[in-house]
């Protein structure tokens, strides 16, 4: 039996547009194409595309799904590693949900203080996130560069101490950065870009963008909700305030 590219959208919630980018680059070519030019997928096509959105799910980039889909032909090896995966997640998630308890616990037994005040360890707040995502998303923003320069390898090559050490030192920056926004300080300050020195430091430690990618990574802290909430957590329009500040770095140090 095989399905029209528009009923394998409706079933599955991908939009047309998206399975014909996904046959584009060779991620999910259809079974057959018919004369009016229709893609038709069959049951194989289907189990493809199931294991894509769930990769897709853990956020994996196209060009490491792509990888990992041909790497396992036989299906059920295929989705034994997938539940692999999503056994990992669930317990990566369930380590985010303590700590987003704990910072509840914590705020309600100090009510009524100043929101910096309120958190006595800071890096908790991030206890349970991916810290390598950030670099995730710059190496499927600039594939290119990011392959060119070998950081994908220095970034595999991170023990989870050292992933998390990454979080708490990006947590202290970023709770430096709400200080300085809680005190009326211009994002372009002299006290501000040499904070963003250390921020951009420690990116350079995997990769090196350009200033007009530090623009573009800046107008992410905003745009990419992943992003974004991390920031509030700290301090309400603290992403707007950090993007700002990188834009400034970008312009002053980096051009």
């Amino acid at each position: 039996m095989a399905w029209s590219i528009a009923q394998v959208a409706r079933m599955s919630g991908v939009t047309s547009r998206t399975l014909r980018h996904y046959d584009e680059i060779g991620l999910l070519p259809p079974a057959r194409v018919g004369p009016n030019g229709y893609r038709y997928y069959e049951e194989d096509q289907l189990l493809r595309l199931q294991q894509v959105l769930v990769l897709r799910e853990l956020g994996l980039g196209l060009a490491e799904i792509k990888q990992i889909v041909e790497r396992h032909s036989d299906p059920v090896v295929a989705l034994r590693e997938h539940h692999r995966r999503l056994l990992a997640e669930r317990d990566r998630l369930d380590d985010v949900a303590r700590m987003v308890a704990r910072t509840i616990a914590e705020l309600q037994r100090n009510e009524g203080k100043t929101t910096m005040s309120r958190i006595n360890r800071p890096e908790n707040l991030f206890e349970g996130f991916d810290h390598a995502r950030y670099e995730a998303e710059a190496a499927d923003r600039w594939p290119e560069h990011w392959q060119q320069s070998g950081q994908q390898e220095l970034l595999a090559r991170r023990t989870p101490q050292e992933l998390e050490q990454m979080g708490r030192e990006a947590t202290a920056g970023m709770v430096r950065m709400a200080e300085y926004m809680a005190a009326g300080t211009p994002a372009d300050a002299p006290q501000v870009l040499a904070e963003l020195d250390v921020h951009y430091r420690h990116l350079t430690e995997s990769w090196t963008p350009t200033a007009e990618q530090y623009v573009h990574f800046a107008a992410m802290q905003v745009e990419e909700k992943q992003f974004r909430v991390n920031y509030e957590r700290i301090a309400e329009g603290l992403a707007v305030y950090m993007r700002d500040a990188m834009i400034a770095y970008a312009n002053a140090r980096l051009s």
